[in-house]
């Protein structure tokens, strides 16, 4: 742990040395996210990637298919509450059934059965209920480990039913190698991605903030984001 609050340090000193262009007015904190951004970066290349790749090719298909479905089916639990305090009633009745469902009939939520069944997963989070209700998102902001977020979006995720039901989970050694489990596979799932982030950008941490507040805010709205200044 103190070889990685060094590491920290140094990589928060080598973003705040130089910040290349103007600041934008979504990040002003351009010079932590900088050096929190090749922090998080130092710890992917050296622990989390390898990790991924290791399960990616060490594990049958049919468990990473598991493995996906169960934690998937645990994200219905908070995309179904987050649909009902947007008044998107029936998806969110959609997804407790699919959490039923597939709880009961798929073990656990190892199976996914409800999708065939026609129930449509959603994905919604706390921080995009309160976008719904109206609630800016704030300065770009990098969150230590855990990657791209925003002012609002990221204590959002405290309250987050996944993040409340896991915090009940005791011991916490269990809890943790079920998180540790979870970003794996997570992370498995970009490593496709991570080709087209090498070959398309020549400032990584700038091609990640703007594709990911792009995309956040398409999710907030649904899809259909309204047109601001910059559109125009």
């Amino acid at each position: 742990m103190r070889n990685l609050f060094a590491l920290a340090l140094v990589a928060l000193a080598c973003g705040c040395a130089t910040v290349p262009g103007p600041l934008r007015p979504e990040d002003p904190w351009e010079s932590y996210n900088r050096g929190m951004h090749e922090f998080n970066d130092t710890l992917d290349r050296h622990i989390l990637r390898p990790a991924a790749i290791s399960y990616q090719e060490g594990t049958p298909e049919f468990v990473q298919e598991g493995v996906s479905n169960f934690f998937g089916n645990l994200e219905d639990i908070g995309t179904g509450l987050n649909n009902l305090l947007q008044g998107k009633f029936a998806d969110g009745a959609t997804d407790l059934a699919r959490f039923a469902l597939n709880t009961v009939v798929g073990i656990g939520g190892l199976w996914d059965v409800a999708t065939p069944m026609g129930l449509e997963r959603h994905f919604e989070d706390f921080g995009q209920t309160l976008g719904w209700w109206g609630v800016p998102p704030g300065p770009y902001f990098i969150i230590p480990v855990l990657g791209p977020s925003t002012l609002r979006d990221a204590p959002a995720r405290y309250v987050d039913p996944s993040t409340v039901y896991s915090r009940a989970i005791d011991p916490a050694g269990i809890w943790y190698s079920i998180y540790a489990l979870d970003a794996v596979r997570s992370r498995a799932g970009l490593l496709k991605a991570e080709k087209v982030l090498d070959e398309a950008a020549l400032d990584k941490y700038t091609f990640t903030r703007d594709a990911w507040l792009q995309r956040r805010r398409s999710k907030v709205y649904d899809g259909s984001p309204p047109r601001g200044p910059e559109d125009e």
